[in-house]
């Protein structure tokens, strides 16, 4: 955190993109939820903001993150609460959405497909009781809406990795869906 907040303290930033999440990541923020259906984002995020969202807000950086984890929308009350307290107001915070499938495994499994183990083999649905969390990654097109809607934060579940990079440069450069050349070094950018 004081990484970021000296990038966006001292020097020209217009974009911040953050990374919180990771397989492991993800298993812990489903115990947070299950325990407090209000948890299961990233809380390191929050006291992040508790520092940055005035000079986030003062000089319009545009903050890309996967903190929303399990739970965006929770996170985006908390990012909201944290606002009031600090007196930030009249910006806006898109949520992508979509890349919760749990509730969808029910009827995947009934079209037929068998959601096979990658490393066994072993069908799905006879563990399917077993399963807390099912989450698909989203590309960047989704963060890109949001910032051509006007967020200044950009709050992500599950996205690639690269989202968080690609997403601000297809916004910035309106770079079409089929525009491979652009689109591939984006995300090398959003690799590196």
């Amino acid at each position: 955190p004081d990484a970021a907040y000296e990038l966006i303290t001292r020097g020209p930033v217009d974009y911040l993109g953050l990374d919180y999440l990771a397989e492991v990541t993800l298993s812990i923020m489903m115990r947070q939820r299950l325990r407090d259906p209000h948890k299961g984002y990233a809380t390191d995020f929050i006291g992040f903001l508790r520092r940055a969202l005035p000079v986030i807000a003062e000089k319009g950086i545009r903050v890309v993150t996967n903190a929303g984890g399990l739970n965006p929308k929770a996170c985006r009350t908390k990012i909201f609460e944290v606002a009031r307290e600090l007196g930030v107001s009249g910006f806006k915070v898109g949520v992508v959405e979509g890349d919760d499938l749990l509730g969808r495994l029910p009827d995947l499994l009934g079209r037929g497909h068998e959601l096979r183990n990658m490393d066994s083999g072993a069908p799905l649905a006879p563990r399917l009781s077993q399963v807390t969390s099912a989450n698909a990654y989203i590309g960047a097109r989704p963060v890109a809406e949001a910032l051509d809607g006007g967020a200044l934060i950009v709050l992500c579940g599950r996205v690639t990795d690269t989202a968080l990079a690609l997403g601000p440069l297809v916004h910035e450069f309106g770079w079409a869906a089929d525009d491979w050349d652009r689109l591939a070094a984006g995300t090398i950018c959003g690799h590196i």
